[in-house]
């Protein structure tokens, strides 16, 4: 099985980070590793950077603003992506039920 997020770019250079192990509808366990492009690990690196110095006056150096992401990646990312997918969870459920509305009896 492969990684919705690897599928966008085969070739540009990704810093994985390791997703807690979940465990899928079936019962079988997934290993899922995150990518980030190097290009957008930037961005973000530069984002928390900004954030520091002006939310809370503090400069932050490219190693605390990285540390910092990859913790959040690994942590907090999981608990975010099950929201997203509860939430399309539910919007199917609910197109469904639109759908066995029109059936023909």
């Amino acid at each position: 099985m492969h990684s919705l997020v690897s599928d966008f770019s085969q070739d540009r250079q990704d810093y994985p980070v390791k997703v807690p192990t979940m465990t899928g509808s079936c019962g079988m366990k997934q290993d899922n590793k995150l990518k980030i492009s190097k290009e957008k690990r930037v961005e973000m690196v530069t984002l928390i950077k900004n954030y520091f110095l002006t939310e809370r006056d503090e400069a932050i150096g490219d190693l605390a603003a990285g540390m910092l992401l990859d913790f959040i990646v690994e942590k907090m990312a999981p608990e975010f992506y099950n929201q997203g997918i509860d939430d399309a969870y539910k919007f199917m459920q609910d197109r469904l039920e639109d759908l066995l509305a029109i059936e023909k009896r």
